[in-house]
């Protein structure tokens, strides 16, 4: 598995998804809880940015139709989407935050 710098850590405010780009995938990387996570920032309902939601126990909201995505898994919790997003590997290495592209789910 092959892991790739996408931030810095410190760029990461607790609970604000921060839309980046990995080899033209586009990702939303969020920090909450203590923990950092990667999810496909596109929503499967109706293909907007997941970066631009607001983030809530451990899952992110799209904000057009407000489809909530868990951000362990992927999967929708909530109407109109049905279908779950990826989600990524992500390692922190010193205030590097690595994220690869090989899905978890």
């Amino acid at each position: 598995m092959t892991f790739v710098r996408v931030c810095g850590a410190d760029e990461l405010e607790e609970d604000t998804p921060k839309r980046v780009e990995l080899d033209g995938t586009p990702i939303s990387v969020v920090r909450t809880d203590g923990e950092v996570f990667a999810i496909h920032d596109i929503c499967s309902h109706a293909n907007v940015s997941l970066a631009e939601g607001e983030v809530d126990d451990c899952h992110i909201e799209c904000w057009l139709h407000g489809s909530r995505f868990d951000l362990r898994s992927g999967k929708p919790d909530s109407l109109p989407a049905t279908r779950p997003v990826p989600v990524y590997p992500v390692k922190i290495e010193g205030d590097d935050v690595l994220v690869s592209l090989t899905q978890e789910s």
